[in-house]
């Protein structure tokens, strides 16, 4: 039976019973939860179309495409972009001479001329997605959406060929559906829940929530590529800037405010006291105009006519106050209002910037720009800095999906192996991203020295207690390769006595 992949059929055969397996795959009570996200649909679908209608009442549960919309307004925030920014620079390394990226298949079981077959698809993909040079902003797009999806195009006529292009796809015009179907158990009486069919739906509009229509897609065809978050109901992928938008909003808030008092209470105002005598109420009020539109001229000037006109009608927050003063007060006064005295405070503006900062769990003193940058030990590394890198250390992990399921199709599409074959390939490769030199390679060289000093206390004791293979796998770290590498560079080099020669 004949791979089919795509839609296409492939000459790689594939293990037998693998399809009946699949179809017989034993079902659960409870539904998928998958950090995926996406449309989740009861009962068996069919048609090369996809149409769905719903009634929003809640005006906190919208659609994917404003959500991301919004996540990208939030993005903008100056402060968000700059922690933003921190995070793609430290995810995504450029080295002039190395990729960003590179893949490991030490660990993968297959014959080395297998390997070198899938390293070079690899490097394929990457220049497929042109990655050297872009990967910063497909990272960036990734993290401040929380997806992203790429079309994996196959020639129908030349799919031996492999991926031929790899198209990046709006993720708010396209959505993944999971059609589920629960069936009941007459012998134990308990409905056990099957997903049955999995696809992608495209639309030329966003998806709002509220109606969408579209076309169904093979999921082989879409490489989705999930942030691996979801919200309360783990129904919905979400952003790692969700939890942000509350805060910046609240930061844009406060610092609107900050302006506007400023604004109003800077300027020093003057307060005239007009004495109206025993003027009736009317008359009184009538006499204070009268003098406001005496001691108060604004006189603008019109640079396009260089005219000069009175614009005595216009109102200003900066205007003085006029009072009247009844009989037995002291006269007209005119005295001076002060302008806010504590206009230099910013504080709460800056409490809620280093709250967003730790909302994106980056550390609250990189928001000191001004800051000169220590390069220490890595042992004087603050624990902040440590949770950070290990965070981005997930962040990689994460986006890792995306050059993975490439990999796949093009290695399937290509017929390097079979369908069956994959997922042990899979489970022992790994990406590999660049190192900052600064902190890594400073970090490397100190577990180095502390490595060399535990293995030259233990010097008097290998082979006694310890054998050399032990000390060279567990305390140094190096593996089967490495050691192979090492003895055999060892012997090519000349020993001293050629060196006197």
């Amino acid at each position: 039976m004949a791979f089919q992949f795509f839609g296409y059929e492939i000459s790689k055969k594939i293990a037998p019973n693998a399809d009946k397996k699949a179809k017989e795959a034993p079902g659960s009570f409870a539904p998928p939860i998958d950090p995926d996200g996406g449309i989740t649909i009861h009962g068996s679908g069919g048609g090369a179309g996809y149409y769905a209608q719903s009634l929003n009442l809640d005006t906190t549960n919208i659609g994917d495409g404003e959500l991301i919309r919004r996540y990208r307004q939030v993005a903008a925030q100056p402060e968000c972009d700059v922690a933003i920014q921190d995070i793609v620079n430290a995810a995504i390394v450029s080295d002039n001479n190395n990729a960003a990226v590179n893949l490991n298949l030490d660990n993968v079981e297959v014959d080395d001329k297998v390997k070198d077959l899938i390293r070079t698809e690899f490097d394929t993909i990457l220049a497929k997605l042109n990655f050297n040079f872009v990967g910063a902003d497909i990272f960036r797009r990734w993290y401040i959406d929380g997806k992203i999806y790429y079309h994996a195009i196959v020639d129908k006529k030349k799919i031996q060929n492999g991926i031929v292009e790899v198209r990046m796809i709006d993720p708010t015009k396209i959505e993944k559906v999971k059609e589920i179907e629960k069936r009941l158990n007459n012998e134990t009486g308990v409905t056990t829940t099957h997903v049955t069919k999995e696809y992608f739906v495209y639309s030329g509009e966003s998806f709002s929530g509220t109606s969408s229509s579209g076309v169904q897609i093979d999921k082989n065809a879409i490489v989705y590529v999930p942030s691996g978050l979801t919200d309360a109901t783990n129904e919905n992928a979400i952003s790692y800037l969700h939890k942000s938008i509350k805060l910046v909003n609240q930061l844009r808030l406060m610092e609107d405010s900050l302006v506007i008092y400023r604004i109003a209470r800077a300027p020093e105002r003057r307060i005239f006291y007009i004495d109206t005598g025993n003027l009736p109420k009317g008359k009184a009020e009538e006499y204070v105009q009268g003098i406001m539109g005496k001691y108060r001229n604004k006189m603008v000037y019109d640079a396009e006519s260089g005219e000069i006109s009175d614009e005595r009608r216009a109102m200003s927050m900066l205007e003085d106050f006029w009072l009247p003063r009844r009989e037995g007060g002291r006269g007209t006064e005119i005295s001076t209002l002060p302008g806010g005295e504590n206009l230099s405070s910013i504080d709460d503006v800056l409490f809620f910037q280093k709250k967003l900062y730790r909302s994106l769990n980056v550390p609250a003193n990189r928001l000191d720009t001004e800051s000169a940058y220590n390069i220490g030990q890595a042992s004087e590394i603050s624990r902040e800095e440590v949770k950070f890198q290990k965070f981005i250390d997930r962040l990689r992990r994460k986006f890792s999906i995306l050059f993975i399921d490439l990999l796949r199709i093009q290695c399937l599409t290509r017929g390097i192996f079979a369908e069956s074959e994959w997922p042990k390939i899979r489970e022992k490769l790994t990406i590999n991203y660049i190192e900052d030199n600064y902190f890594s390679e400073l970090k490397n060289f100190e577990i180095l020295k502390e490595r060399i000093a535990v293995v030259q206390e233990l010097e008097s004791y290998v082979g006694k207690y310890f054998s050399n293979k032990y000390v060279r796998t567990e305390i140094l770290g190096q593996t089967e390769d490495d050691i192979e590498r090492i003895d055999n560079e060892i012997a090519d080099e000349p020993t001293q006595d050629e060196d006197d020669f």
